[in-house]
This record gives C-alpha cells, structure tokens and sequence, in this order.
C-alpha cells in the first residue's frame, strides 16, 4: 500500500481529504441535525406583507404621487413602491452635503472646526439661525453650519457648505456610489435655477441606498459615520418621527417644496435598524402629503419594533415578566 507523503501536488493527498469530509457528513447525517428553520421566515414574510398592503392604502388614499424604499438593515430585505421615479428633494438632498462635507473632511480637504465668518451676502430665506447673527463678526464652525442646515434646515449654512465642498464634488461623491439620478443642480432658494428645470432630485431607492451605504461605512470612517448620524440626529420638525415614541432614535432630512413633501432617512430601532425613504409630489394638498408620509412610517416602525422585540416564534418578554 503507497503511503501519503503529504507533499503538495501529491495525489494522495486529495483522496486523504475527500475521506475525511465524506466521514464527518456521515457524523453529521447520523446525528440527525435538523435543517435551518424556515418557520420564522414564512411568519415575517406575512409581516411584511401586511406592511405592504398598508402602503399601499396609504398611496390609494392620497390625492398625488408617492415613491417608497424601506430596506431592513439587519436582513437586508426591502420594499419598494415607484422606487426609481425622479422626486424633487428640496431640503432632503442636504443628506448628500452633509455627506460630502464629512468626506471632505477625512480626504484632508478641509476640518469641520474650520472657522467662517458670517457675511450678509450669505443670507437667503428660511435662514432661521444665520438671519440672527451678526454679518462680519460672528464665527461659526463648518460643523456648527451643518447643526443648522439639518436642525432647522437653514438655508444660508446650507449654500455656505455647498461654496465650500463644491457643487460638483458632491456630485462626484455621489457618482463613486454609482447614484446617477442624485444630483445637486443648485443652492438653496435659487428660484431662477429652478425654473430652468435645475432642480435638486433623487429617486426612493438611491436615498435609501446613500445612506445604506453611509451605514455600513462604505463612504466614511466609523469615527465620521458616527458623527454624522449624531448631527443628522438633531431634533427636528419632520415627518417620519412625527407619530413614533420620543425616545427612538432616528437620522432624517425632510424636505418641503409646493406641490412636494419628502422624508428620508434611517429609524435606529433596537435590534432591526432600517432605511426609509419616502417621496410624494403633485400634491393636491401638502398636508396629506405629511400624512401620508407619517403614516407609511408609523406603519413600518410597529414591524420592525416588534421584529426587533421577539424572538424568531414572535414571543416577546418585556422587562420583569415571567414565563407562562
């Protein structure tokens, strides 16, 4: 009988291998390991066609157009409703300056403790912190501007950012996640711009895919991922928090125009954090629009909080409750 002698290229060798994982299959056969469970994923399949069918009701009720991406960040699984339609973003695309700011600020281009001088040139409406400082005198940080253009969507710090990482290279950024329908096409109130067609846009999918990717530090360092989801975590007058509990995390931009209301965003439940994006326009009423959104959230954060709660049977055992 011809011994292996364990050298590479050997023959021998192989046949050794192909023994060895044939005997502990055989082990593993005999001692009957059950397959995977499937039961928990048949009954979250029913959840999440539950979620469907309520946005879809949210949709038929509302008099104008709505886009949804809802990605669960645990899973990966997603929904989608005219996820790749072009929406105006309004204030929402300020997801992607802020991105690049931080960016820029790993690339060495710049520091958010770099200091700017407030200039009365800079003040645009809707400018609720800038308006009150003081032209020429008053220095704010590069993060303090980017506190303001997500807290109170202030829209002079919001074209003070957009000076100072470029129009261009936040679409550039934007283009290396390969987001060829997000584009910055102008500053904030620039209504000549707007009226030539330049407008600020995204589709439900892409939204939900930056900031995906800005979650799982595709774009940023964990240090700068980190911050930038503790500013776009500010408190806000938005529509996706509106109706959820006080004390759930979540990063959001909303976004306002005539005839348009947005929301995007990630809701940081514990357990099952998600993406969710949702876009209306040609509203014949905006407040339904904010309804609608509101809604569409509210409905996705019950799954997903009791997704989170429960074990894979759907058993959830709250603080001090014994088993019955």
């Amino acid at each position: 009988m011809r011994l292996c002698n364990l050298e590479p290229g050997d023959p021998c060798l192989k046949h050794l291998f192909l023994i060895v994982l044939l005997v502990a299959t055989g082990f593993a056969q005999a001692a009957g390991n059950p397959p995977a469970p499937t039961h928990s994923t048949e009954k979250q399949k029913v959840l999440w066609q539950k979620l469907e069918s309520a946005i879809h009701d949210v949709d038929q009720h509302l008099d104008g157009v709505m886009g949804v991406a809802i990605e669960d960040l645990s899973t990966g699984e997603q929904f989608f409703l005219h996820e790749d339609e072009g929406f105006a973003q309004a204030s929402s695309i300020k997801i992607a300056v802020l991105a690049s700011l931080y960016l820029q600020a790993e690339q060495g281009k710049l520091k958010l403790t770099d200091l700017y001088t407030v200039a009365a040139s800079d003040l645009v409406a809707d400018s609720d912190i800038m308006g009150g400082l003081t032209p020429g005198v008053t220095r704010v940080t590069l993060r303090d501007l980017a506190t303001m253009m997500v807290a109170v969507s202030d829209n002079s710090a919001t074209n003070v950012l957009i000076d100072r990482v470029g129009m261009e290279n936040v679409n550039v950024m934007l283009d290396s996640l390969r987001l060829a329908h997000t584009r910055l096409r102008r500053k904030m109130m620039d209504l000549a711009a707007a009226k030539q067609g330049r407008e600020n846009v995204s589709t439900p999918r892409e939204m939900m895919i930056l900031l995906e990717a800005i979650y799982r530090g595709k774009l940023l360092n964990r240090e700068s991922t980190a911050d930038f989801f503790k500013v776009l975590s500010t408190n806000k007058d938005s529509w996706i928090p509106r109706d959820l509990p006080a004390d759930v995390k979540i990063a959001n931009k909303p976004g306002s125009l005539e005839g348009v209301r947005n929301d995007s965003g990630i809701v940081f439940v514990e357990s099952r954090p998600y993406v969710i994006c949702v876009m209306t326009s040609f509203l014949e009423n905006e407040r339904d629009g904010e309804e609608a959104i509101s809604k569409v959230s509210l409905a996705t954060w019950k799954m997903f909080d009791r997704l989170g709660r429960a074990s894979e049977y759907g058993r959830v055992v709250s603080p001090g409750n014994g088993s019955r």
